[in-house]
């Protein structure tokens, strides 16, 4: 029996495990990218790579002009911050690569598009313990998320079963994700985690998800195979 569901796929690090995941546990993916106005395409060839390598049903990117808003790193002319080591991001403060509502408007369209094919599943790769201090990636958030949708939509209200939202990577380090990923036969060298890489799709090696990527490799005792400039890894 098909089991579609839709994957939030952004050609990084996380999106792409958690998608090995979905096929692994038997689910038939969608997956859906956003042209939202970050920086870069890198990440949006990235996670076509990816998509063709693990096999979806299908693949949609979305265009949404967030720049129009602004207000984070991602989304303006804000410098991307830089570190030479994570000791020296503050971990008290949420950080100006943070989206406004990033994964809420990804979300809704992932809801959307669930209600079209008929998936009663959504997966997003979000983690709370490793990661750079969104609010969007909480449990508490995860678990508020599922609840509204299940108010929100037909699907919900007259499904036979309730809409669930996966976040399996959520209480993983990255290093236990990247050793999960590897589990599945990912290659991690056809993703991209990088803020802010130079034309050559290089990764910096030292914005905050490169240096929480580099940790997690070093941690998982593996080489990171994604291309960095300047950086031995």
């Amino acid at each position: 029996m098909v089991r579609p569901a839709i994957v939030l796929l952004s050609g990084g690090l996380d999106s792409t495990t958690v998608l090995a995941i979905a096929k692994d546990q038997g689910y038939t993916p969608y997956a859906l990218s956003f042209r939202y106005g970050q920086r870069h395409v890198v990440e949006l060839d990235a996670a076509r790579k990816v998509a063709q390598a693990l096999g979806v049903a299908d693949h949609k990117t979305i265009d949404i002009d967030l720049r129009a808003f602004g207000g984070s790193a991602l989304t303006s002319d804000i410098s991307v911050p830089k570190h030479d080591t994570l000791d020296e991001i503050d971990a008290t403060s949420i950080p100006v690569t943070y989206v406004p509502a990033r994964n809420t408007i990804f979300l809704s369209f992932a809801l959307a598009y669930a209600e079209v094919v008929g998936a009663t599943d959504i997966f997003t790769g979000v983690t709370a313990v490793d990661y750079s201090g969104y609010p969007d990636c909480r449990p508490q958030y995860i678990a508020a998320y599922e609840k509204m949708a299940n108010l929100a939509t037909r699907a919900g209200v007259e499904g036979e079963a309730p809409l669930r939202l996966h976040s399996p990577l959520i209480e993983m380090s990255k290093a236990d994700i990247i050793r999960e990923g590897l589990r599945l036969r990912v290659d991690y060298s056809i993703t991209s985690s990088c803020y802010d890489p130079d034309e050559q799709a290089r990764a910096c090696g030292r914005c905050d998800t490169c240096l929480l990527r580099l940790k997690g490799f070093s941690e998982a005792g593996v080489t990171d195979p994604a291309p960095y400039r300047n950086v031995s890894v």
